[in-house]
C-alpha cells in the first residue's frame, strides 16, 4: 500500500467531523478580523484532535495556530474562514433568498477552506505519530484573507520563520495545483483636508477637499493609459465630507486599491499614485495624507512542489459527484449567464463543455493564461517559504465569486465531497515531502532560484497595525 491510500484512509475517518466544522462556520459567517466563533471552533477542534495550540498568534485575536508532532521538517498547511458582508443566504436554493437582510455570508467557500485544511493537517498528524515519523504538522487558522491581508502581518510577526514548507487550497469549480499568479496589492486611504465656507456668499475663501478627490481620480484614469496592462487599480469615495451643496466640504477620503503583477511593479505604480494625490492637492490648495490599510505581495511559484502536487491528483483523480450532485448544480446553472459558464473553463485553460454541471477532470499545470486574475496574502507567504496551492472542486461550474450563488452551495453534499478531495491531496503531498527529505531541498533550491536575489518587501510595512475591531461585538 502507498503512503497517499493509508493518509487518504485517515482522512476519511475524519469526514464527518470536518464537514460539521466547515457547516457551523457557515452557520456563523463573520468578517475581517471579527472571526470570533469561527476561530474559537477550528480552536476546540484542534485540541479536541491533540493538537498543541496557539491562540492570538500575530497578535491578532482570531489568528490560531496548532502543531503536532516533535523534531524534522516543519510542514504548514493554511487555512481560512473569514466571510463576506452583504452576502447573507439560504442554504441549497438555487434563488435569491437571505437569511438576514444585509448580513454576511461565506461567498467565497472560507468555511470550506479552513475545514479541509484542518482535516489534511489531522490526517497527517494521525500518520506521523501510528508510525513514529520525526516531523511536526500545523495547521494556521488565517483570519481576514479578504481585503485584511491577515498573512502579512503574520509574516511580518515570524510566524512562518521555521517553516519548510507551506501548503494551502481554495475552493472553485474545477480540481487542480492553481496556477500561481497573482496580483500584488496595496489598499491606500487618501485623506484630504481642505477649508471650510459658504459656497455662494463666500466661495473663495473655500478649499473643496472633495474636488481634491474628483480630481484625484480624473488622474488616475488617464493614469491607465501609461500602466502595465496586467495591473488593476480601483478605487472607493468612503467621506465625502458632507451632504449640504452650499457648504464647501473641508475633508474627504478616497480609498485606492492598487494592484501589479510583481511587488516591484506595485511599489512603482502605487509610487505614481500618490503623485497623482499630491497633484490633486496642489491645483485644489488642500492638503493629502495617506495611509496603507492592507497588502499583499504575488504569489511565487515552485515547480517542484507544482509537480509533485499535480502527481498526487493525477492519482486519485477527480472528485466523486453523484448524479443527485450533478442535478442540483444544473438547477444553479440556471441562474447564470453563457458568459459567466464559459469564463469559468476558460479561466483554467478548459475547453467548453455546454450541460457540464460538475468537475469531472483534473486540469494539468499552469492552466490558464494568468489575466484574470486577483490577489491573496498566501502571496505574501510564498515569499518567504516554498509554498504550493491547489484548486478544489466545491461548486457548480459558471458560479460567480462572492455571490449569492456561492453562498447557497457551501454546505451541499457537492462541497463536502470536494473539500475531502482537497484534504486528501494536501494531506498525502505533505507526507511526500516528510518522507522524501529531496523534494523539501528541490523546493527551497527552486525557490531560491526564483527571487535571485530580489528583495522582499512586504506590503504591510511595519508602522501599519491590522484592523482590529476596538472592542468584540456583543
Amino acid at each position: 500500500m502507498k503512503n497517499s491510500d493509508a493518509v487518504w484512509d485517515l482522512v476519511e475517518k475524519k469526514r464527518e467531523a470536518f464537514f460539521s466544522l466547515s457547516d457551523r462556520v457557515w452557520d456563523t459567517p463573520e468578517t475581517n478580523y471579527k472571526e470570533y466563533s469561527a476561530s474559537a471552533a477550528h480552536a476546540a477542534m484542534l485540541e479536541a484532535e491533540g493538537f498543541r495550540v496557539a491562540r492570538g498568534i500575530a497578535g491578532i485575536p482570531t489568528a490560531v495556530m496548532g502543531e503536532a508532532g516533535e523534531g524534522g521538517p516543519v510542514i504548514a498547511i493554511l487555512g481560512e474562514f473569514d466571510a463576506l458582508p452583504g452576502l447573507s443566504q439560504e442554504a441549497g436554493v438555487a434563488e435569491e433568498r437571505p437569511l438576514v437582510a444585509g448580513g454576511n455570508g461565506h461567498g467565497c467557500g472560507h468555511n470550506l477552506l479552513g475545514a479541509g485544511s484542518m482535516m489534511a493537517a489531522t490526517a497527517v498528524k494521525d500518520y506521523l505519530e501510528a508510525n513514529r515519523i520525526k516531523a511536526r504538522i500545523r495547521y494556521y487558522g488565517c483570519p481576514a484573507e479578504e481585503g485584511g491581508s491577515s498573512k502579512g502581518f503574520m509574516v511580518r510577526a515570524g510566524v512562518f520563520d521555521d517553516v519548510d514548507i507551506a501548503i494551502s487550497w481554495h475552493p472553485a469549480p474545477f480540481a487542480g495545483v492553481n496556477n500561481p499568479i497573482s496580483l500584488a496589492c496595496n489598499e491606500i486611504n487618501f485623506h484630504f483636508s481642505g477649508r471650510a465656507s459658504h459656497a455662494s456668499a463666500s466661495p473663495h475663501l473655500g478649499r473643496s477637499a472633495l474636488d481634491a478627490v474628483e480630481l484625484m481620480n480624473v488622474g488616475v484614469n488617464y493614469l491607465r493609459e501609461h500602466m502595465p496592462s496586467t495591473a488593476r487599480i480601483h478605487y472607493a469615495v468612503t467621506d465625502t465630507g458632507g451632504h449640504a451643496p452650499n457648504v464647501v466640504q473641508a475633508r474627504a477620503t478616497v480609498r485606492y486599491l492598487v494592484r501589479a503583477r510583481s511587488l516591484p511593479e506595485l511599489l512603482d505604480l502605487s509610487a505614481r499614485v500618490r503623485n497623482v494625490a499630491d497633484g490633486a492637492a496642489l491645483m485644489t490648495g488642500t492638503t493629502v495624507r495617506s495611509e496603507i490599510v492592507s497588502g499583499d505581495a504575488n504569489l511565487v511559484g515552485n515547480t517542484p512542489l507544482e509537480s509533485l502536487m499535480h502527481s498526487h491528483l493525477e492519482r486519485l483523480g477527480p472528485p466523486v459527484f453523484d448524479e443527485e450532485d450533478r442535478d442540483l448544480a444544473a438547477k444553479f446553472q440556471e441562474t447564470f449567464s453563457k458568459e459567466d459558464i464559459a469564463s469559468s473553463f476558460e479561466r483554467f485553460g478548459l475547453k467548453v463543455r455546454r450541460g457540464v454541471a460538475l468537475c469531472d477532470t483534473i486540469f494539468p499545470p499552469e492552466s490558464g493564461n494568468g489575466t484574470l486574475v486577483g490577489s491573496t496574502d498566501v502571496g505574501t507567504v510564498s515569499w518567504i517559504v516554498p509554498t504550493v496551492q491547489m484548486r478544489g472542486a466545491t461548486y457548480a461550474i459558471g458560479t460567480p465569486g462572492h455571490s449569492w450563488q456561492l453562498v447557497a452551495q457551501g454546505k451541499l453534499p457537492a462541497a463536502h465531497k470536494g473539500m475531502e478531495h482537497a484534504a486528501k491531496v494536501m494531506a498525502s503531498t505533505a507526507l511526500d515531502l516528510i518522507l522524501k527529505p529531496d523534494l523539501i531541498a528541490a523546493a527551497k533550491a527552486d525557490h531560491a532560484a526564483r527571487l535571485d536575489g530580489t528583495p522582499f518587501v512586504n506590503p504591510v510595512p511595519n508602522d501599519v497595525d491590522p484592523p482590529l475591531p476596538e472592542k468584540r461585538d456583543a
